[in-house]
């Protein structure tokens, strides 16, 4: 007969650790957003500098990547369990943060060509453009995360069934060792 310990600690990426992973997100995204301020600001005072461009790479790499596989973590695992709920506001939460999902996806795609080409060393980018839709882009980020980590993500700690959360972190790192293997193959190819 085999015994089950209850007393092991999980895998890195699943169970107990799937929240530490959208945490962990989230204190990234804050950190790219202040490269995003950090390489507006640089440009607007005329200083494109290797440290700029370098900048500006980390946080294309940040919203083109991680920040999409964070939101399609909380649509897959977070936001259908809360989404059901008998209170009205967690169901409100959910739809509003869905909503800010399109939202911040619309604006990465008309800021990363911008910010792509600044970290290219190219000269085309608007200043004004990366100005105004960053401080936009930065605003709903920061709500977003706030609304996330005081009202959703507590929430859903409380419901999602230890089995639930070791699933979710089960997926969540099959998805990322997936893009990992598809990127390299890609940069492979392009050598």
């Amino acid at each position: 007969m085999t015994s089950h310990r209850t007393d092991r600690k999980p895998a890195a990426g699943t169970a107990q650790s799937a929240f530490g992973v959208l945490d962990e997100c989230h204190r990234r995204t804050l950190a790219a957003l202040a490269k995003l301020e950090t390489v507006v600001a640089r440009l607007e005072a005329g200083s494109v500098d290797g440290g700029t461009r370098v900048l500006a790479g980390d946080v294309v790499r940040h919203f083109s990547t991680i920040a999409r596989q964070h939101h399609e973590d909380e649509e897959r695992h977070v936001f259908p369990k809360l989404a059901t709920s008998a209170d009205k506001a967690i169901v409100h939460a959910v739809l509003r943060l869905q909503e800010d999902h399109n939202w911040l996806e619309e604006d990465w795609m008309a800021l990363e060509p911008h910010l792509d080409a600044v970290a290219c060393g190219q000269s085309w980018y608007d200043v004004a453009f990366l100005r105004e839709g960053g401080d936009i882009f930065a605003a709903l980020s920061r709500d977003h995360i706030a609304l996330e980590e005081a009202c959703l993500y507590p929430e859903a700690r409380a419901r999602l069934q230890p089995a639930e959360q070791e699933e979710m972190g089960r997926e969540m790192a099959a998805r990322r060792r997936a893009a990992r293997r598809a990127a390299g193959t890609r940069a492979a190819a392009r050598t």
